[in-house]
């Protein structure tokens, strides 16, 4: 029996291990190991990567929207929204400001932010004079949120709009790489991310002088030189050894996206012939890039099970939506506030995708997915549209 992992980031590294030793022995060698020249070379690349004017590195995604909102002067009492549907990082950079987080629904198709649901809670809120002040638009799975409908309602209420890109390495709209959508953008770079560094790293992106500099500011306990500081911050420094693998990865990712895009096709063009899956819709103007490969079925609990028993690894990104988290109980969102998010969180399934995952490990997966699915097409249950 085939064993396929979710993803397999040790054949990933056995192939650029030379270079990767090599940028390690280098950061060892020169024994600066915060703030070093590494860390702002590869601000200068991944700001290039990415079209945009300025990166800061940080020490991980979370600290990245920390930083990103602080620098928007986001702070207690304002209200910023965003969607359930995230990792609990997205809100958390809210709270710890004093901030509260107001959920809006989602585009069941692309499960990334619905700007219908975004301008009705926003009408609501300036309504009844509620201090409103951002929006995050969190990129899902790779694929970009609707920025030009965002961006005109953020313009209307004169919101900001943070890009959460945790995980849109790479992921375009409209022609324009995430990073440069908004008024300024976070990413993670979590090992297991498009882009992973070998433990917890992050960057804030924007072409914006000021937020730029406030974030350089903010990371590094507020100082304009050594010990002299204009403000309180935080130690949310990137590491030396961090940047420099990621350097080393950088030059690797444009070729991992593009294999990346070329498996989830495969996968794609199988799983379309079978009616009880949904596979993954690209919209138009958008370039998905992939971080997760997620379809939507009904009787998840079997076909996860009958994989796990030929050896296929899956995930669920994510099974209990945020508004509906013991953490936010406070908040007093109730089951059925937002029935996209909770429809999709009990039908969404995510399976092995990475750059390395060769055809004929696709092939195994979508083939007992179908013989799953044979087996099971007596049970009840059938994936209805949102």
């Amino acid at each position: 029996m085939l064993q396929i992992p979710f993803m397999n980031l040790i054949s990933q590294y056995e192939k650029i291990k030379p270079e990767i030793f090599q940028a390690i022995n280098n950061v060892l060698d020169s024994a600066n190991f915060i703030m070093g020249p590494e860390v702002t070379l590869f601000e200068q690349e991944f700001a290039a990567f990415c079209g945009a004017r300025h990166c800061i590195g940080v020490s991980n995604g979370t600290d990245a929207l920390l930083l990103a909102l602080d620098a928007l002067d986001v702070g207690s009492g304002d209200l910023v929204l965003t969607v359930p549907n995230t990792f609990i990082a997205t809100t958390e950079a809210i709270t710890r400001l004093g901030a509260q987080p107001v959920f809006v629904d989602i585009n069941p198709e692309t499960f990334v932010i619905n700007p219908d649901s975004l301008e009705l809670t926003v009408q609501k809120l300036r309504s009844i004079n509620a201090p409103v002040k951002a929006i995050i638009a969190v990129h899902l799975y790779g694929h970009p949120c609707d920025m030009e409908a965002v961006k005109q309602i953020a313009q209307r209420y004169e919101l900001r709009v943070v890009e959460d890109a945790a995980q849109a390495h790479g992921a375009e709209y409209k022609g324009k790489r995430t990073g440069t959508l908004g008024d300024v953008a976070c990413f993670s770079f979590y090992p297991g991310k498009n882009l992973g560094a070998y433990g917890d790293a992050g960057a804030v992106v924007t072409n914006d002088q000021q937020i730029a500099d406030k974030v350089a500011m903010l990371r590094n306990h507020g100082r304009i030189k050594k010990y002299e500081h204009l403000m309180e911050g935080y130690n949310c420094r990137l590491d030396t050894l961090q940047a420099a693998i990621l350097r080393v990865k950088l030059n690797h990712l444009d070729e991992w996206t593009r294999q990346r895009i070329a498996n989830a096709n495969q996968y794609s063009t199988t799983l379309a012939e079978l009616p009880s899956i949904v596979i993954p819709l690209v919209t138009p103007g958008a370039r998905h890039v992939y971080h997760l490969y997620v379809i939507r079925v009904a009787n998840r609990p079997v076909l996860i099970e009958y994989l796990q028993r030929a050896g296929v690894s899956t995930g669920i990104h994510y099974p209990l939506p945020l508004h509906l988290q013991p953490a936010y109980r406070h908040l007093g969102y109730r089951e059925g506030d937002f029935p996209a998010v909770e429809k999709a969180s009990r039908e969404i399934l995510s399976l092995p995708l990475d750059a390395e995952i060769t055809a004929s490990q696709i092939n195994y997966v979508c083939q007992t997915i179908k013989q799953s699915l044979s087996e099971i097409k007596a049970a009840p249950g059938e994936i209805k549209d949102a």
